[in-house]
Formats: C-alpha cells, sequence, structure tokens
C-alpha cells in the first residue's frame, strides 16, 4: 500500500522501500512493531501534525478534593463524551487551566457585564457624552479591570507531568474549589494514529520509521558482519548499520528545525 493506513501496511512499507521481497529483511516483526511505536511517539513529540491544542470540561469529583490533585487518565475525550477526540491519558502538557471562582463567571451582575450593557452601543455610536467611551477608552477600562482580577483574583498557577498524569492546581481547594465544580483544562494532547490514520501516511514519519527498521536491520545483522554466504554474498551489518544511523540523525534534525512546535509550548 502506497498510503499507509495503519502499523501493519507501514511496516509492509518500509520493508518494500529497505528492498523486500526482492531482499530479505532481517527484522522480526515484533521488532518492526516496536519500531513504528518508537516513531510515532517521536512523532507526537516533535511534530506538530502528530499533537492538538485541546480544550477539556473536567468536573471535579470529592477523591480530586482529598488527593488535591486531578488524575488525568480519568478525563474523558476533548469534544466531549463519545468523542474521537484526545483523552486525558494523551495530554502531553498543560497550557493552563481557565480561571475560577467570584470574578470567573460572567452574570448579570458582573461588572464587565454591566459595563458592556450601558456602554457597548455607545462606543463611536454618538449616543451620549455619558454613554459613549470611544474604543480607547473602553479598551483602556477593560485592561483595568482585568488588573483588578489578576491583583484580587489571579490565575491559578498549574503543573504537570505526563509521567505521572498529575494535574497539581496550586490553590486552597477548600476556599477555591468544591465536589461538583466544573474545570476547563487547556492542553496539548498526541493524535491517536488509530483513529486519526492519515498520521501514518505522514512523509517525514514514513521516512523515519524505514530508517528505525533499518537500523534494527543492521543490528540484527552486526553479530555477523563479514561473513561470506555460499555464492560470494558477504554480510555487512555493520555498514547498514551505520547508514541508519546517519539517515536518523539527519531526520530528526528536519524534526526539529522544520517541525517542532516552539519549546514554550511545553507549560506545566
Amino acid at each position: 500500500m502506497a498510503a499507509p493506513n495503519s502499523k501493519q501496511s507501514l511496516i509492509d512499507y518500509s520493508f518494500r522501500r529497505l528492498g523486500a521481497p526482492v531482499v530479505e529483511i532481517n527484522v522480526d516483526i515484533e521488532q518492526a512493531e516496536e519500531r513504528v511505536d518508537d516513531a510515532l511517539q517521536f512523532f507526537s513529540e516533535r511534530h506538530f501534525d502528530g499533537v492538538e491544542r485541546v480544550y477539556f470540561a473536567y468536573q471535579m469529583t470529592q477523591e480530586d478534593m482529598d488527593l488535591q490533585y486531578v488524575d488525568t487518565n480519568n478525563i474523558g475525550p476533548a469534544n466531549g463524551s463519545g468523542g474521537d477526540g484526545p483523552r486525558g491519558r494523551d495530554i502531553l502538557s498543560v497550557v493552563r487551566v481557565f480561571p475560577f471562582g467570584d470574578l470567573s463567571t460572567t452574570n448579570m451582575f458582573d461588572v464587565r457585564y454591566q459595563m458592556a450593557l450601558t456602554d457597548y452601543f455607545g462606543i463611536n455610536r454618538g449616543l451620549g457624552a455619558q454613554s459613549s467611551m470611544g474604543m480607547a477608552r473602553f479598551s483602556s477600562t477593560k485592561q483595568y479591570i482585568n488588573m483588578i482580577q489578576q491583583l484580587m483574583d489571579p490565575e491559578k498557577a498549574v503543573t504537570f507531568s505526563k509521567v505521572t498524569n498529575r494535574l497539581k492546581l496550586e490553590m486552597d481547594f477548600k476556599r477555591d474549589l468544591k465536589a461538583g465544580q466544573y474545570i476547563i483544562i487547556e492542553a496539548f494532547a498526541a493524535l491517536n494514529p488509530d483513529t486519526f490514520s492519515e498520521i501514518y501516511n505522514d512523509r517525514l514519519l514514513k521516512e523515519y520509521t524505514t530508517a528505525l527498521i533499518k537500523r534494527q536491520w543492521g543490528l540484527n545483522l552486526a553479530k555477523f558482519d563479514g561473513v561470506q554466504l555460499p555464492g560470494g554474498v558477504t554480510l555487512r551489518g555493520g555498514q547498514i548499520y551505520q547508514e541508519a544511523l546517519a539517515e536518523i540523525a539527519q531526520i530528526e534534525q528536519r524534526f526539529y528545525s522544520e517541525y517542532e512546535l516552539p519549546s514554550d509550548f511545553m507549560v506545566g
């Protein structure tokens, strides 16, 4: 298949690219599957098409309150219950948790709501000196209100590690949160290639997978390097291994320089 859409079809593509079936590729299927897993992991960490900025709506439980952290493995799909989007276990980094508390909601008693209700139609409309603020004044007033909010109810700091899958909120849980309350988590999450199978057909991923399988092939043959087979054929596993190392280094450099998101996207 010229356009791989699964792990097996990507393995078959890589084998053909290395010479199969004309040349025997001395790599076990389990070894090839593991090299595909390695390539996919690197792809999700270093390629902008391997991740997606997502927003999770999560309802705090009493267990979360007692532990004082959120186990992201318990968070459902980003696009709602039953959706096919990334889940909490796919989170690579957390950008922020949206503000919550008295100043985070906008209702009819919120100062921002009242300002918009009173002055929106007066902005540059000439509806009278009392109601018309002008865009510049309206914008500066909004910034001033945001500054007050940051002083009185600052955005909560968060810490997250994809190793522990624990999202910790630097706050007083008893004062600022309660069980049943929702929080909104902004994060970068890895896309599942089995759900979004076009990932398998990414040009750079195909090259990288082929190079990793080639390196495995060279490693497997390296112990027999220099052995001459009947017919005068000499095994050269060491040369295949060195060629693969050079190809891998070149491809990884392309990931870093052409496809990796800016380093400051990894927050939390």
